[in-house]
């Protein structure tokens, strides 16, 4: 007669262990939430302990019967023949746990089964004593709405301890929920795998055994093989029937990345006690790096959750980052686990499947984007000829290969079909612009001009042409691509400009401008770094295209640095909010006595004086002061110090007050007072803002005579004709 049996396992995963169960030959029903049932003989038990991947337990399920009190407990445990299962030197400790019964106390429950199988087994074996000193027995009374169930576990240690982790190990992942992500997704034997946040290595190791058919409990003892009822040829059988099913090596190794190079000695450890080292390239590497070559692989991982205090605006700057990296894998699909539950909004995608799922008491979510599917008679492993994962090229990240708005679904990233009109657009717009501007900056020797503003809304970009580079930013704009998509769709259009302007793509450098917390912020789209010198009326001046929000040079000023050279012979000239100096430069350019330099930022002041030193001026003339513009005027005696000068402050902060301090629009007129104040009647300030929304304040600047020139300095290169506001203030 075949036993009733049952598997335990954790939430969520209860049709992997059915599967596993009927892969095995055992027809199997999910009884209730973390419960396989299924029958067999005592071969069922050796095989479901040995096989069962995802599973935590397998129990003999001994009887059910109504409890609502302690003598209907007890006299429905003693009535059960515990003599066919225990011996009478077996060890049994008896585990509870109750719900929605009138039994509530578990220990008194536990005490009370004890005490039945106590009297049952000296009843049976005619003892007095039960030294319970040989075997494990564990027995489990379970009341759920008034109804016990009393089931014999015959794992002993839970199934997920496989034996190949060092018992100090603190990896977070347990190996059966490991296992059972494995098998939730596409991944097989001879598709690509990937894991590149493997910490200890669980998920690698885990798949490894089930692309090589390894039995995950064939290097461990179980509880039941002490068992008379289960005889010790059954569990030998089994173990030999496991070894000979073993493959002798993965058909792709699977690859096993991480940033932190303490963990991969643990988990090489853990892989090879396991009998899979040689089936998993470990490797050190940010998840920043990550990039593989393969096709229609998978990436299955389980990322840190931030779940310690301080911990939260990392992570979320790292799941933010995931699709702009996960687009490297067109043909890949990914399996994320995480406890973050706004995991989607800070991917900026919903997930094509998720599934809630337990990591010990922990809930998780499994969130699944799939990729294509593989070609017909393409299975995704090895093609002849290809590189071997662990060969690829790794340590170089590239952009995303090249996205066709023909190309099939993928999991991240892609392009829409409107992408190829907007590109067309683009590219015509800029051929345009580029035939018009051919000639005049070369006669003016001028080699860094605004090619293209915004001029088409669906491609929001302003792009700058410095010598042979291209300067591109990006400005938000609202669209209906996820972030994955977005980033695609940035790529194919700075191809775009490179292609119409004929630029090399290394000569292009991309930015994108976007407002944060009041201030303008940027990301930098590609990794490479630029410093360049270029040409400007003569003057030249280290530009630098990646690092920075502006590249040290405002391309909307060269008219007005040209009038502030014209006016600055034999002049003393103050530049305020000096920035990396290029007014000053122009003034001793111009033949300016002296130039005093102010800035908060020492970065900026050593930038301005290499731009001093670029064009062989005369330093002695310049004085370069470390801080608050503001402060420094107001610590300057009333009297005549300069006469010209130049003040455009920064809409972002650039005092030590703060952002919230220094408002043009309210600090603006104040400072132009007191510059005035240190000016003898004659004396000239420009004053320059890209404030949109400033106005000048007339009736607080006495004594000035005003003279809006914004038209007039706006370059020709520049259709926004708004891009700044300019004044010409003279003293009476």
């Amino acid at each position: 007669m075949p036993l009733p049996l049952a598997a335990t396992t954790a939430f969520g995963v209860e049709a992997v262990v059915r599967r596993e169960l009927e892969a095995l030959g055992y027809p199997a029903k999910i009884t209730a939430p973390g419960r396989v049932a299924f029958e067999g003989d005592p071969q069922a038990i050796a095989q479901a302990n040995l096989w069962l991947r995802a599973g935590e337990r397998v129990v003999v399920e001994l009887a059910s019967f109504p409890a609502t009190d302690f003598g209907q407990l007890f006299d429905g445990v003693a009535a059960l023949d515990w003599a066919a299962w225990i011996p009478p030197d077996g060890e049994f400790p008896v585990r509870g746990r109750s719900r929605g019964s009138q039994l509530s106390s578990v220990p008194a429950c536990q005490k009370i089964v004890k005490k039945a199988i106590v009297e049952r087994l000296r009843q049976q074996h005619g003892v007095q004593e039960l030294p319970e000193t040989a075997g494990l027995y564990g027995v489990e009374v379970a009341l759920v709405d008034d109804v016990a169930t009393l089931t014999l576990d015959t794992t002993g240690v839970g199934l997920h301890k496989r034996g190949y982790r060092p018992v100090t190990s603190s990896a977070p992942l347990r190996e059966t929920l490991a296992a059972a992500i494995v098998q939730l997704s596409y991944w097989r034997n001879g598709r690509p795998l990937l894991d590149p946040f493997c910490g200890a290595g669980t998920l690698a190791i885990e798949a490894a055994m089930i692309g090589r058919q390894i039995a995950p409990g064939l290097r461990r003892v179980f509880a039941a093989e002490d068992w008379p009822a289960v005889p010790a040829d059954v569990w030998q059988a089994a173990r030999e029937q496991a070894q000979q099913r073993m493959l002798p090596a993965l058909d792709e190794r699977i690859l096993a990345t991480d940033a932190d190079d303490q963990v991969l000695v643990t988990a090489r450890r853990s892989a090879e006690r396991a009998g899979v080292l040689e089936d998993i390239h470990f490797q050190q590497r940010a998840f920043a790096d990550t990039l593989s070559k393969r096709e229609y692989g998978c990436l299955i991982t389980n990322p840190p959750y931030g779940e310690r205090l301080g911990e939260q605006r990392e992570i979320e700057e790292l799941y933010q980052a995931m699709p702009l990296v996960l687009r490297r894998l067109p043909t890949w699909s990914h399996y994320v686990l995480t406890s973050r539950l706004d995991f989607e909004q800070l991917v900026g995608q919903t997930a094509d499947k998720r599934r809630k799922l337990y990591n010990g008491r922990l809930e998780c979510t499994l969130f699944q984007y799939q990729g294509p599917k593989p070609p017909k008679g393409e299975g995704g492993g090895r093609k002849q000829g290809a590189e071997p994962a662990s060969a690829a090229k790794t340590s170089v990240v590239e952009p995303a290969p090249k996205a066709s708005v023909d190309a099939p679904q993928r999991a991240f990233g892609g392009l829409k079909p409107e992408a190829a009109r907007q590109a067309e657009e683009f590219s015509n717009r800029l051929k345009k612009l580029a035939r018009h501007l051919r000639k005049w900056p070369t006669k003016r020797g001028i080699t860094c001009y605004r090619i293209y503003d915004r001029d088409i809304p669906e491609a929001p970009f302003a792009i700058d042409r410095y010598d042979d580079a291209l300067h591109i930013a990006e400005y938000e704009r609202p669209h209906d691509r996820t972030p994955a998509e977005h980033a695609d769709w940035l790529d194919h259009m700075v191809r775009t400009a490179a292609d119409a302007l004929e630029t090399p793509r290394e000569l292009v450098f991309v930015k994108r401008r976007f407002r944060q917390r009041g201030e303008t912020q940027y990301q930098r789209v590609a990794e490479q770094q630029a410093v360049r010198l270029v040409k400007e009326a003569g003057l030249t001046f280290r530009v630098n295209l990646s690092d920075y929000v502006d590249t040290g040079l405002f391309l909307d000023h060269r008219v007005t640095r040209g009038r502030f050279r014209d006016e600055a012979e034999g002049k003393r000239v103050l530049n305020l909010f000096a920035y990396t100096g290029a007014f000053s430069v122009y003034a001793l350019a111009g033949g300016a006595e002296r130039v005093t330099t102010v800035d908060l930022s020492p970065t900026y002041l050593d930038w301005a004086r290499d731009n001093v030193r670029l064009n062989k001026l005369d330093a002695s003339r310049c004085d370069f002061v470390e801080g608050d513009s503001q402060e420094f005027v107001e610590s300057l005696p009333a009297e005549p110090l300069f006469d010209l000068a130049i003040v455009d402050p920064p809409t972002f902060s650039n005092t030590k007050r703060g952002a919230d301090d220094w408002d043009v629009q309210q600090h603006a007129a104040p400072l132009l007072v007191e510059v005035a104040k240190r000016m003898p009647p004659g004396g000239v300030i420009y004053f320059s803002t890209n404030s949109r929304r400033f106005k000048l304040d007339e009736d607080q600047l006495s004594g000035l005579a005003i003279r809006e020139i914004s038209r007039q300095t706006v370059p020709e290169d520049f259709r926004n004709k708004r891009i700044h506001r300019c004044w010409r203030m003279v003293k009476e």
